[in-house]
């Protein structure tokens, strides 16, 4: 068989990723290598990412390899991924989708519902902040960035009380020390894609394709598929404050969703159950919109605050 070139971020998290997929492939009977390739929002960590605005930060530079024919294929977090793929590629695979809700991690409190006033809480997403201040706006939300590790450390070391993650990237990483409490989605909705993965080939190359079919798993695909129809239908082309967790229920599939002011102010909730992913995301990121989601976002962007979300 042709060799396979992988293309990943250089993150902790990223290569294990990467390797997760190697391992799978070559189990297949694939020769695989992984090329590290830098991205612009792993080189940019001492700024908030509201303030850069770039769309794309964490997979722009992979795309350009991919479609230079430098690498095969490109494993990214799902949540990465801009709704609309540029026409040069596609999803070849979304393999079966790890834990998609938040944790709360803290070396002394065990729920949010513990956390003393102006208890320091980090994140570095506007969804989780939006969210958080609506039932907790007595907490002092403080700015974070870094890889899984980087935060971890700095809530050892006593900088914040306790810090917001994806369960996805702790469970992969098996940092689970800190996890105190897995924050139920009708409280804190995570993100669209968050704990799935997306294989990325060029649009047209069978053979990779081809090679990833195995990997796709059809509850994580239509599951995803819906939430990321939601984000498109609403304009999330960047991680802006919303929410989508769709799941298979019985038959049909759900779909939970949340569009929020940064402040926490406002709130605004939808579900629906329906057979169609792209339909049901659709439907119910009209009903969002409708219901006041349109003037939250409009504002969000005027304000310039949307950014891309980090695990």
């Amino acid at each position: 068989m042709a060799r396979l070139r992988i293309g990943s971020r250089g993150s902790q998290l990223a290569l294990w990723q990467a390797n997760h997929i190697r391992a799978l492939l070559r189990e297949r009977g694939h020769d695989v290598e992984i090329e590290i390739i830098p991205t612009t929002g792993d080189k940019i960590l001492d700024v908030a990412l509201a303030k850069v605005g770039t769309k794309g930060m964490f997979t722009k530079e992979i795309e350009e390899a991919l479609a230079g024919g430098r690498i095969d294929l490109a494993v990214h977090s799902l949540k990465d991924l801009p709704t609309e793929l540029y026409s040069g590629f596609e999803i070849a695979a979304i393999p079966k989708r790890e834990d998609p809700r938040d944790v709360l991690c803290s070396s002394k409190y065990r729920s949010i519902e513990e956390l003393p006033s102006r208890a320091r809480v980090g994140t570095s997403s506007l969804r989780r902040e939006a969210q958080l201040r609506a039932i907790r706006p007595d907490l002092d939300i403080r700015f974070l960035r870094g890889n899984v590790d980087t935060r971890l450390r700095k809530l050892g070391a006593g900088d914040y009380d306790a810090i917001i993650l994806a369960a996805a990237g702790l469970n992969r990483l098996g940092k689970i020390e800190f996890v105190k409490q897995n924050i139920p989605e009708d409280v804190m909705c995570p993100a669209a894609g968050q704990g799935a993965l997306a294989i990325e080939v060029r649009a047209g190359d069978s053979n990779t394709r081809s090679a990833m079919a195995f990997l796709d798993d059809v509850a994580a695909r239509a599951a995803t598929t819906c939430e990321r129809a939601l984000l498109n239908k609403m304009g999330g082309g960047c991680q802006v404050p919303i929410g989508a967790l769709a799941e298979i229920r019985g038959a049909r599939l759900h779909l939970q969703a949340v569009v929020a002011r940064p402040d926490g102010t406002t709130v605004l909730r939808e579900s629906a159950q329906g057979d169609d992913p792209v339909r049901l995301g659709e439907s119910v990121g009209e009903m969002l919109l409708q219901k006041g989601g349109s003037a939250i976002l409009e504002e969000v962007y005027r304000r310039g605050i949307a950014l891309q979300e980090e695990p």
